[in-house]
């Protein structure tokens, strides 16, 4: 009888921005204005990338990629989100909740590994710029991309695998999505294995990324200080400046928040923290890349002229 007690949850419910009852119709607003911009500026993006020819080169398939991997990343987690600023407490099954958790799990760790091998694309184009087409060919491009998606889709598979074994006595979910640590706090038994689970696959996806972006980011400042010219110093970082950006936006919010100790933010910083990294670091992708690359610019420029000649 104990047991079917532990284990009879079926379905969850989000108590999402409940503290802020007053404010919801305006964060509905603002979260769905973010959105749109998120989603017109990542199609934009990829839809650039496909049509320009300019930009078919290694740095602009990872970039057209990490741009598809954010779209569905957001798709997977703000519909239901801005659905319950509207009308508060729509339960979420049990296999919508893990669905959900492994999509956005798999797709987070995907786009960690997508910027690691951009960093290795922009170390290759400025260390070894000579042998660039033939290291970083079409094979090679498709293969660190599968790489990426693969990482993502086993340490998936391993974290949900550790939530959902789980028995659960609670369906309040203290957040706006099925995120790893609010629905683990939901299990009527002790977590602690689960807890290492999870913070040795975050360590893995978030300071192996960052270490060998960091190594990359070494040697490409070192190559880059023995060019003569002020000019050309300039020219060269320029190419790497968007893409650090978004570096550091990405892992440093990823740092934050999985790698933090749990008891150490209110709850209120908690879902700030996640509609940083649910909203605005999906946004700052083509905001960037859009401000930023001259390239991406240029290419803008030639398709509205197109369109309106």
């Amino acid at each position: 009888m104990h047991r079917k007690n532990l284990t009879e949850v079926t379905e969850f419910v989000f108590l999402g921005f409940s503290r802020f009852r007053e404010h919801q119709i305006t964060l509905f607003v603002v979260f769905l204005i973010l959105y749109t911009l998120t989603l017109a500026g990542n199609i934009i993006i990829v839809t650039i990338i496909r049509i320009d020819h300019h930009l078919h080169t290694p740095m602009y398939f990872f970039l057209s990629t990490l741009a598809s991997s954010e779209t569905v990343y957001t798709l997977v987690i703000i519909p239901r989100m801005l659905s319950s600023l509207i009308a508060q407490k729509q339960p979420i099954s049990l296999a919508g909740c893990t669905t959900q958790m492994f999509f956005f799990v798999t797709l987070a760790i995907n786009n960690c590994f997508l910027l690691t091998a951009m960093g290795y694309d922009r170390y290759v184009a400025i260390c070894n710029p000579l042998r660039y087409t033939v290291i970083m060919s079409n094979r090679v491009c498709v293969q660190l991309m599968c790489g990426a998606f693969g990482i993502g889709l086993a340490m998936a598979a391993v974290q949900v695998a550790s939530i959902f074994t789980l028995p659960f006595c609670n369906r309040v979910v203290g957040h706006f999505f099925c995120d790893i640590l609010p629905v683990m706090k939901l299990s009527c038994i002790d977590t602690t294995i689960n807890e290492i689970i999870n913070f040795v696959v975050s360590l893995f996806v978030i300071l192996v990324p960052m270490g060998l972006v960091f190594i990359s980011y070494v040697l490409i400042i070192s190559t880059i200080l023995k060019i003569a010219s002020a000019e050309g110093r300039k020219k060269t970082f320029a190419t790497c400046a968007s893409h650090l950006t978004v570096v550091i936006i990405h892992y440093g919010c990823a740092s934050i928040a999985y790698l933090k100790p749990k008891s150490e933010n209110s709850v209120e910083q908690d879902l700030l923290l996640s509609v940083t990294y649910t909203i605005i670091t999906p946004l700052l992708n083509p905001v960037v890349y859009s401000l930023r690359n001259k390239e991406v610019k240029d290419a803008l420029r030639r398709a509205v002229g197109r369109n309106t000649s």
